[in-house]
């Protein structure tokens, strides 16, 4: 008898955003894996729920033999929800070993969908909703957060962040330098509780204000794709310095560069060597 995996949102700030469906999950299932146990003790005493099944820890420390835990426990027949803190588990929160692992042993995997920091801070952004992708937490290290943006680049999408706020100041800064100054941008911080704020402007306006106002709270950054204008040789022979400055080999940089930007990989390539001196 095979059970199955039940990945459930939980609400990212005020507690009424949880639905009737993750209420019962938690008073149902028979075992429920959360990225703090106390953090979701305090959710279902909010609800007015209590937890039926058993309350194991499923965090980033211990989230590869805990996934294997949790797949077994679901193959011999068990229903095993699995939370995270705020929002949707394995975006940017551990889970996706979990559905890996559950995949590979043919244990069946749904979703209870709910609050996602994500989405609400596209929707509140002001900026394109068509077309965009989600990018998590850039790296923490300079040489790597350059690169990662310079990969950006020319990203025509809709990008969406999170950030800790006492990193918001040079994220912004950083995106500015690689991004554009002038790059449309939003800051959403706190959605959906007391003090939810979103500031709208160009990078370097947002990157002004972080450093002034210091902002506090759960932070989440949209920024604006790059419009349709084809990038410039010095754009793209910026990308590619970029990238190899943090490690990339230079052929492969330019290789992918060009690609994306519709370019001869062997004009570029020569452009670089030029740039090298």
């Amino acid at each position: 008898m095979t059970g199955r995996i039940v990945l459930a949102a939980t609400p990212i700030g005020n507690p009424d955003d949880a639905s009737a469906r993750l209420k019962d999950a938690l008073a149902s299932s028979d075992l429920v894996a959360a990225e703090d146990t106390r953090r979701v003790r305090d959710l279902a005493t909010r609800l007015g729920v209590r937890i039926g099944g058993t309350l194991v820890a499923h965090h980033d420390h211990n989230e590869a033999a805990s996934a294997a835990e949790l797949v077994v426990r679901a193959r011999d027949g068990a229903t095993v929800l699995v939370v995270s803190d705020a929002g949707m588990p394995a975006v940017s929160d551990p889970g996706f070993r979990v559905v890996e692992a559950a995949v590979r042993a043919g244990v069946d995997v749904t979703v209870l969908p709910g609050p996602s920091a994500a989405l609400a801070a596209l929707a509140l952004s002001g900026l394109p909703t068509d077309r965009f992708c989600f990018e998590g937490f850039l790296p923490r290290k300079p040489g790597e957060r350059t690169a990662r943006l310079a990969s950006l680049a020319l990203e025509e999408r809709t990008m969406v962040f999170f950030e800790a706020p006492h990193r918001l100041a040079a994220t912004l800064g950083a995106m500015a330098e690689s991004l554009g100054f002038d790059r449309p941008a939003a800051v959403s911080r706190e959605i959906t509780k007391t003090y939810e704020e979103t500031r709208r402007g160009t990078l370097a306006e947002l990157a002004g204000w972080a450093a002034t106002e210091e902002p506090r709270g759960e932070i989440v950054v949209t920024v604006a794709g790059r419009e349709g204008a084809a990038p410039t040789v010095e754009a793209l022979v910026a990308e590619v310095l970029a990238r190899v400055e943090a490690g990339e080999r230079a052929k492969a940089a330019v290789a992918d560069v060009a690609a994306t930007a519709g370019v001869p990989s062997r004009e570029l390539y020569a452009a670089v060597l030029a740039a090298r001196g």
